[in-house]
């Protein structure tokens, strides 16, 4: 059966549309039958509706005969720490405000499968038993920053760092962890209101990380999303770090045998692993979950993908912003970001976000899309892929002269347009 509200990354859409506090009480209540009616450990981002929609999982989860066990305002990687028989954030990541969702995890922290987000979906109509209790605690997120600062910290004394916490779950909680560290921190998105989450600010837009980063001469600068799974960091001159210089830096800092990476990566990546005798596994679909399926799969420890989600699983069990933020600065040993980053060559890629009414790519496209990749015979490529999350067609054209690859994605993008706007 296939999930009519699961998407790549839990269930999200538009607060009060495609997302209602009925839904998510009904997931709740579905999710603690399917888990056994145990404990349920519940976080939420800084979104103004993140109250009203932990309240309704919470009535959900009792009226199961679970008990949830509600944390406030938490990173989705600290969930996945400190979950219990199940874990549930109340978050929609990078989107904007208006966005909200959930996410699971299982007692091990890690992300449901399909299958099993199926199964939850069919539990959603079934009526409630009563029996359950709400408890709330106030101490997991001391708990989370000990975790991360005693496994992942490293000495930062005289680091002069720039923080994004795009509004979000990492609001004063980053700070302090470089603080504590001995960095000299400088600090922007910190001040949620509730509406202005990833508004201007974090991984999803770096600006002003980058003018804060030039203008106080600082040595480097690390963003995160609402929610803090993602980290994409800015060197000295503003210059734009992502996530596949993320992971290729670490690679070859923690020295792992391989690595598992998306079909986004950028195939300069590919070629500096292939020099350094590091496996790499592509996965088939985008999304940190499919990331994560293959490290495990594997036997790896590291991957992560080009938008930032960066997953360390030694002493971890998913993708952390503030860990990948550490750990990056711990790679440095003493460089500047921007030198240890060119040890990765980019090949150009140009993107493009098509709006569309429908997110079923017709066979005509993928056959043109076959069609180009065939000719570029390895010198470059077109992905083409909907959005799990936004009605959006992401179109991806890759080459090593930027403007075949600007024309690429031009022509792509304007087929998806002709065909589904």
């Amino acid at each position: 059966m296939p999930r009519r509200y699961f998407g790549t990354d839990g269930v999200r859409g538009v607060v009060g549309e495609d997302l209602t506090a009925d839904l998510v009480e009904r997931l709740g209540r579905a999710a603690t039958l399917w888990s056994g009616r145990g404990r349920i450990f519940v976080g939420r981002d800084t979104r103004a509706s993140g109250v009203e929609l932990e309240e309704a999982l919470a009535r959900g989860i009792a009226s199961a005969g679970g008990n949830a066990v509600v944390a406030g305002v938490l990173p989705t990687p600290a969930v996945a720490l400190l979950t219990l028989d199940l874990g549930c954030v109340i978050t929609a990541s990078h989107n904007p405000p208006e966005y909200n969702g959930v996410k699971f995890f299982d007692r091990d922290g890690q992300k449901l499968t399909d299958e099993q987000e199926e199964e939850i979906e069919a539990l959603l109509d079934e009526a409630p038993t009563g029996g359950g209790d709400i408890d709330e605690v106030g101490v997991a997120t001391d708990s989370y920053l000990e975790h991360v600062l005693e496994r992942f910290g490293s000495d930062l004394a005289g680091l002069r760092v720039g923080v994004d916490c795009a509004n979000g779950a990492y609001s004063g909680l980053a700070p302090k962890a470089f603080e504590q560290l001995g960095a000299s921190v400088t600090t922007i998105g910190n001040d949620p209101d509730g509406s202005n989450i990833n508004v201007a600010c974090g991984a999803t837009d770096l600006r002003a990380l980058q003018e804060l980063v030039k203008r106080e001469r600082l040595e480097l600068g690390v963003a995160f999303d609402g929610d803090g799974d993602r980290m994409l960091a800015v060197d000295a001159n503003g210059g734009i770090v992502d996530g596949d210089q993320i992971v290729a830096l670490l690679a070859l800092h923690l020295q792992v045998s391989s690595v598992s990476v998306t079909p986004m990566t950028n195939l300069g990546f590919h070629e500096l692993m292939s020099q350094h005798g590091i496996e790499t596994h592509v996965t088939d679909e985008v999304g940190d979950r499919y990331v994560l399926e293959s490290i495990r799969a594997t036997g790896g420890k590291l991957g992560g993908e080009q938008s930032g989600h960066i997953i360390y699983l030694d002493g971890h069990v998913t993708g952390d912003g503030l860990v990948a933020a550490l750990l990056l600065c711990r790679a440095l040993e003493g460089r500047a970001l921007a030198d240890a980053a060119a040890v990765m060559s980019r090949h150009p890629q140009v993107k493009e976000n098509v709006r569309v009414r429908s997110k079923t790519l017709p066979a005509s496209l993928l056959a043109e899309v076959a069609r180009h990749n065939q000719e570029l015979g390895g010198r470059g490529r077109v992905l083409v892929r909907a959005s799990g999350t936004e009605p959006v067609v992401r179109v991806l054209a890759e080459a090593r002269d930027a403007a075949e690859a600007a024309s690429l994605c031009a022509s792509i993008a304007g087929l998806v347009r002709r065909e589904l706007g």
